[in-house]
């Protein structure tokens, strides 16, 4: 080998080392953006577990919250019949003269 092959070796090798070494900062650019994007996917993930435990609470809210009419309607119920009694028993006792 001459001078003038070992030159171009040489040169050759220079120009494919630069290449890698630009390759390699790529790569280390697209596994740090890798990594990002992991990190992210991870904090989406555990929001969502958060936001799961968060809707069953709400349900859970709801469900007394839709229960509620119902007790009261039957309260309502109950003192209204509760009014008649006592009119019926008053009209009765007067009949009777028994209240006046």
């Amino acid at each position: 080998m001459d001078e003038l092959e070992i030159e171009r070796r040489l040169s050759r090798v220079e120009d494919r080392a630069k290449s890698n070494t630009h390759r390699v900062k790529e790569m280390e650019q697209k596994q740090a953006d890798m990594t990002k994007l992991v990190e992210s996917v991870a904090a989406i993930a555990q929001k969502q577990t958060d936001m799961d435990a968060d809707m069953q609470e709400i349900k859970a809210d709801v469900k007394s919250i839709t229960a509620r009419p119902g007790r009261r309607w039957e309260s309502i119920v109950e003192k209204v019949l509760l009014s008649v009694v006592a009119a019926l028993v008053g009209w009765v006792l007067l009949r009777l003269g028994i209240g006046a």
